[in-house]
């Protein structure tokens, strides 16, 4: 009977401390949450549209707030829920806490808790490697060292446009290397395991002319991030899951349709050169972090939420209502705003992204299972 009693006791023990972990998740998912709803408050005031809040800081930390208070945060939050070490939450802490702090007096401590952050990524994904030993894990961790590197340049006084091709490898390499891990157990891993690393550390290597010699070295950056792109759409198993139903059907149209808004962007880089204002800008950096970056978020989330707060999300068909309204709002933002020139096409174009993202967040907490599962790690 005490032996009964005891494991009782541990099993009980257990459950409330995943329960715990559980909800300590959630406030860094909450985090991000109000850094991309800051980020959206800002871009209705960049689009001269009228937004909740009315704060210049909104606008002028617009772009941060999204890449690295909303993005930043939920991909440190994913890698620390997989390495299980307590030091790790850092990442997610310093990237959201650190983002909301640029908009007050406390910047100063804001950037340097978004280099905390970012710093104790790169250590999570060094610990990482140090399990696996996973060519994806070492691909993740060059983008780490890539959204540090863009910091540090940030924190010297750069502006967020020259340092975009950092952030853009960032992003590019984390993804790419989040779909590597799903695809390492497919026909292709052999061939996979040797163009992933080539791939990415040409990547890497062409974000430092492109910062140094922008003139010539961001066209390289483009050419060789359609290299990555094309060679990333060759391999991808969501070529095959789209002929499927259901949720395979919808996360690989979103995961395929990414790729393609970062070969609009990598295009773009090759065959106009430098985008640092003006349209060309708008374009580059919304395909990028819109297009590419959200549409692969969208993909994602019925996988990264269960890992992160294990609750299910249950297929909806009307997670396809906020992708195609994002996927409008952009071609018209991009074909008649930045292209034609078109200050309506813009705005309106700029306004349905807006919706599409709200949209987005609702329709997925409406599809999260109210019933919390096993830990899946």
């Amino acid at each position: 009977m005490s032996d009964q009693l005891l494991r009782t006791s541990v099993e009980g023990s257990g459950t409330r401390s995943l329960r715990q972990a559980s909800k300590l998740r959630s406030v860094y998912l909450v985090l991000g949450g109000v850094c991309l709803l800051a980020g959206l408050n800002g871009g209705l005031l960049l689009l001269d549209l009228p937004a909740p809040v009315s704060f210049e800081r909104l606008a002028e930390a617009h772009g941060e707030l999204l890449v690295f208070g909303f993005l930043g945060t939920v991909i440190a939050l994913e890698r620390s829920v997989a390495l299980r070490r307590g030091w790790s939450y850092l990442a997610p802490a310093g990237f959201a806490v650190g983002s909301l702090a640029l908009l007050s007096a406390m910047a100063p401590m804001g950037r340097a808790l978004q280099l905390l952050g970012c710093s104790t990524l790169l250590f999570s994904y060094v610990a990482l490697w140090q399990r696996t030993r996973e060519a994806a894990v070492a691909i993740q961790g060059l983008g780490a060292t890539l959204a540090l590197g863009a910091l540090l340049t940030l924190s010297g006084g750069a502006s967020l446009a020259i340092t975009l091709p950092w952030l853009v490898g960032f992003l590019t390499l984390t993804i790419a290397g989040e779909r590597l891990e799903l695809m390492r157990l497919q026909a292709a891993a052999g061939r996979l395991n040797v163009f992933g690393p080539l791939a990415a550390g040409a990547l890497a290597t062409a974000a430092i002319p492109a910062l140094l010699w922008p003139l010539w070295g961001i066209p390289v950056f483009g050419a060789i991030l359609i290299a990555c792109t094309l060679g990333l759409l060759r391999f991808d198993i969501a070529r095959t899951t789209v002929r499927l139903n259901g949720l395979p059907r919808f996360s690989a149209t979103c995961i395929l349709t990414g790729y393609v808004w970062l070969l609009v962007s990598a295009a773009t880089w090759l065959l106009a050169g430098p985008q640092l204002s003006g349209p060309g800008y708008d374009l580059v950096i919304h395909a990028v972090f819109l297009g590419f970056a959200l549409s692969m978020i969208m993909g994602h989330a019925p996988i990264i939420i269960p890992a992160v707060t294990q609750r299910a999300v249950q297929y909806r068909t009307w997670m396809w209502g906020p992708f195609l309204l994002l996927q409008a709002g952009l071609l018209v933002r991009i074909a008649l705003g930045d292209i034609r020139q078109y200050q309506w096409a813009w705005q309106l174009g700029g306004a349905l992204n807006v919706l599409a993202v709200l949209a987005f967040l609702l329709s997925t907490l409406l599809a999260v299972d109210t019933k919390p599962g096993k830990d899946p790690r």
